[in-house]
């Protein structure tokens, strides 16, 4: 045989086993890693699209909350994952954010991943607790220009996109406040009911509940238009920063090198979820929406957004704490 016939007969074998592979895919359950901590936005909706996915596969999906490192841990342990279509993550902002955020840099968001799709977004709030004394926008950037770094807000993480937006926000303002990173919203929120940060930054999902129950009062939304779940609250657009605004996206991602075949039943099957009322509701009771749509939505915003932050890291010189 020759070698020529020999490397063809390897290429087929490789190629008919991963066909096969795709078949029978999958045969035993699936992992969806958040890099936050349970309860917070990310979490609910990973668990809202696995039950989704689930029904569809037929296979059980587990949520595996890896909290920490601005999400790199997660990210980690998912490019370090095999390219067989079991493990899985939702990611956010974070994704695009990490790369030019850290040094050394983590991985690289358009070679180290396979987007599957973009599953929707929600907006970035400001907020404070029901008793503080800044009762508007325009208390805090006073407070914080008497007192640069006195005022501390709490955020889901380092590089997350609440965190990235104030500190443009800061640079826009002119003013310095001091950033308390969590590990995810939820732990930022109890503490600023609790009087322990001043102000928090995260995303509509996890703060409407408390803003509704009289708990914490959001200063300012920072999507173009007023919320219609708080049409009183103004953006921080229209408060003399026009132009500015911050939203959290949520995408599917597997490994690099995922076959197609694969792919293609992950997206399938995670447009499927999209279209459920379960999903549709998780999302609008924050003000946001799901985005289903073709895979190179993902692929494409991934790349724009790198870009985006690659800009906004250098312009503002952000840093993480």
């Amino acid at each position: 045989m020759t070698r020529i016939k020999k490397v063809l007969m390897l290429v087929m074998g490789v190629m008919l086993s991963y066909s096969l592979h795709a078949q029978e895919y999958p045969n035993k359950p699936i992992k969806i890693i958040v890099g936050y901590a349970a309860g917070g936005a990310v979490d609910l909706i990973a668990r809202s699209l696995a039950k989704g996915m689930s029904e569809t596969l037929g296979q059980p999906i587990v949520v595996d909350n890896k909290p920490g490192g601005g999400t790199n841990i997660a990210t980690k342990l998912l490019i370090d994952s095999p390219s067989d279509g079991y493990t899985l993550m939702l990611a956010a902002n974070a994704l695009a954010a990490n790369k030019s955020l850290y040094k050394p840099q983590p991985f690289d968001p358009e070679l180290d991943v396979t987007p599957i799709a973009l599953i929707g977004n929600v907006p970035v709030v400001l907020a404070t607790s029901a008793n503080s004394k800044y009762t508007n926008l325009a208390d805090v950037i006073k407070a914080a220009k008497l007192k640069p770094d006195d005022i501390t807000f709490g955020s889901p993480g380092n590089g997350a996109t609440p965190h990235m937006a104030v500190k443009f926000f800061e640079q826009a303002a002119g003013i310095s406040l001091k950033h308390v990173p969590y590990k995810g919203g939820t732990a930022a929120i109890t503490d600023l009911i609790g009087g322990q940060i001043d102000l928090v930054a995260t995303n509509m999902l996890e703060i409407a509940p408390q803003a509704k129950a009289g708990k914490v009062k959001i200063l300012a939304v920072m999507t173009p238009k007023r919320s219609p779940l708080f049409p009183e609250v103004p953006t921080i657009s229209e408060s003399g920063y026009p132009g500015f605004e911050a939203f959290v996206w949520y995408g599917l991602i597997a490994p690099a090198k995922l076959p197609s075949a694969i792919a293609n039943k992950l997206y399938a099957a995670a447009e499927k979820s999209l279209a459920s009322k379960e999903m549709a509701d998780r999302l609008s009771s924050a003000g946001g929406e799901v985005t289903p749509g073709p895979r190179s939505q993902l692929v494409n915003l991934v790349k724009s957004e790198t870009r985006r932050y690659e800009k906004m890291v250098r312009e503002a010189n952000i840093q993480p704490d």
